[in-house]
């Protein structure tokens, strides 16, 4: 039986997408339906038919999932910001955990791993530190603000989201009130005019330091100075006023030029008991209190004890890598973004941290000049944008050979296709653990350790052979002495194991079970081919070929 537009159908929901949809199937066809909880059976409208699947609309909710709740917010579903207010919380964390596990075995191929349990927030509402605000039009040609509808540009007015604090919404009561009173225009993106883009607000949660950015397609914004009047008046704490000018016809919300207007061009923040300067183009968490958490598991994870360099690739404003330097004996930051740069260098500076640097760079290019300078990176810690790392720039670090590697994402689906990458040129995933830093969204961020597979990970050797179980060639010299001579001859170093494979092709008499897998199953690293001219060279020098 095929699907149609406007079929009613009755549907019990058994899984959830990446996106916070729930999943049923109807005649063999998936179909998503947004507002769904696992266990519910609903009745619903097909809105939307696809040749592998069907979106519909729940009309009634025939049975109840045990996770269901009461939202508490009027805006959702419609505002497309939270996905997750109808269900338990310990139900969100249920589901981030299992998209994880999902991505990790279906994209990554990987079974049998560690993955930790999605590690709660303890802030559920009123997080984050930072809005984007788009501006448009209502039908009656108002200014409204508010939040995308979901997989649309239309734009949903919502007084007071539950996941910003009451000040976000006083601004923009401020502003739309401005921007109405002298009948400033909204960008239009289909005909790429207007004035007004986006109102973009950051609070520093611990200063209680307030930046407001309103985002235009001019440097001349009429009546600026009354907005600057009302908004220092309604709060001393707002200390920067910038004007950030994007003329692009693009769905980017900055532009690379921002213009003073109010106060200084940043504000700050104590972050990991640092202080650091955010100017608007620079990355910030904003969700402060549980990036704490996130970088106290990549603290552990990097396992630093004082000696070891630390590359930090995506740096943002350095807050990752800096809050390393107390464990590490250097860090070096990579950003390709210079404001973020720029302000990483000066939280250096703020903090009294002299064992930091930081490099303007594309990551790929950095790696390489890094790799150029003969600089070792003990622990390369990752944290690229959703759209994960590039297969050149994994390569370039795996060829820095780092003893461990902290990827961080806001994304599992592209970090689970990097760590097929690195495990395939050598690496091990040891452990992975989800962090709610999106409560009530379906975003999840995850942290991995990854560790440089040695021999000892793929083979089983009895290493104090070397005297024992020899043959009357062997013993013109010792496993030891063979080794002793291709480094002094050579500077290489070798292990038991590429001297009998050496031996082996050359014919000389290994014991039968020396040095051989204990298990089937296990591989065994092959000598290079550098490392065996040199052994070769050994054999000849003991007079063994």
């Amino acid at each position: 039986m095929n699907i149609n537009k406007n079929d009613i159908i009755t549907l019990e929901l058994t899984g959830i997408t990446s996106e916070g949809d729930a999943v049923g199937r109807y005649n063999g066809i998936a179909v998503f339906l947004p507002g769904g909880a696992v266990g519910d059976t609903v009745k619903a409208v097909v809105i939307k038919v696809k040749k592998t699947y069907a979106i519909a609309k729940i009309l009634e909710i025939l049975v109840a999932s045990d996770d269901r709740i009461d939202s508490d917010c009027g805006f959702f579903p419609s505002c497309g910001g939270c996905v997750f207010r109808h269900i338990s919380y310990d139900a969100e964390l249920i589901i981030k955990k299992q998209r994880v596990i999902d991505c990790m075995e279906k994209l990554g191929g990987f079974s049998n791993i560690k993955i930790n349990d999605t590690v709660s927030n303890s802030i559920i509402d009123g997080y984050r530190n930072k809005c984007q605000y788009p501006v448009g039009k209502d039908k009656n040609g108002k200014i409204i603000t508010g939040f995308y509808s979901y997989h649309s540009h239309r734009i949903v007015e919502c007084e007071k989201c539950k996941l910003h604090s009451d000040i976000f919404s006083d601004i923009n009561d401020i502003f739309v009130n401005w921007a109405n009173e002298f009948k400033l225009s909204a960008y239009d993106s289909e005909t790429n005019s207007g004035l007004l883009r986006h109102l973009y607000i950051r609070h520093g949660e611990k200063t209680e330091e307030i930046a407001v950015c309103i985002v235009t397609t001019s440097k001349k914004v009429p009546y600026i100075d009354v907005l600057i009047e009302r908004l220092v008046s309604y709060s001393k704490n707002i200390v920067s006023i910038t004007l950030n000018i994007n003329k692009k016809a693009t769905n980017v919300i900055l532009g690379d030029e921002c213009i003073t207007v109010h106060g200084r061009c940043y504000i700050y923040d104590i972050l990991c008991g640092l202080k650091f300067k955010l100017s608007p183009l620079s990355f910030y968490q904003v969700n402060r209190s549980q990036a704490e958490v996130l970088y106290d598991i990549a603290k552990k994870y990097a396992s630093l004890s004082g000696t070891e360099t630390v590359l930090d690739m995506y740096c943002g404003t350095g807050t990752i890598g800096l809050s390393c330097c107390d464990k590490a004996s250097q860090v070096i930051g990579v950003e390709i973004v210079p404001q973020a740069i720029d302000d990483a260098n000066e939280n250096a500076i703020l903090n009294n941290i002299s064992n930091a640097r930081f490099i303007c760079a594309d990551a790929e290019k950095a790696a390489k000049q890094l790799e150029k300078e003969g600089i070792h990176a003990d622990v390369i810690i990752l944290d690229p944008p959703r759209k994960g790392c590039t297969e050149e720039l994994i390569k370039t670090c795996v060829k820095m050979k780092p003893d461990r590697i902290v990827y961080v994402s806001c994304n599992p689906a592209t970090q689970a296709r990097d760590l097929k990458l690195l495990c395939e040129l050598g690496y091990n995933l040891e452990e992975i653990t989800p962090v709610n830093m999106f409560p009530r969204t379906a975003h999840v961020e995850t942290v991995v350790l990854l560790s440089q597979r040695k021999p000892d990970d793929v083979i089983e050797v009895e290493i104090e052979l070397d005297e024992l179980d020899l043959t009357s060639s062997e013993s013109k010299a010792t496993y030891a002495e063979i080794k002793d001579y291709v480094l002094k001859e050579h500077g290489l170093k070798v292990s038991n194991l590429y001297i009998s494979q050496v031996k082996r092709k050359c014919g000389i008499e290994v014991g039968e079970n020396y040095n051989l897998p204990k298990s089937e199953d296990s591989r065994q690293p092959q000598c290079p081919v550098e490392k065996e001219k040199a052994i070769k060279d050994a054999l000849e020098h003991f007079g063994m070929v």
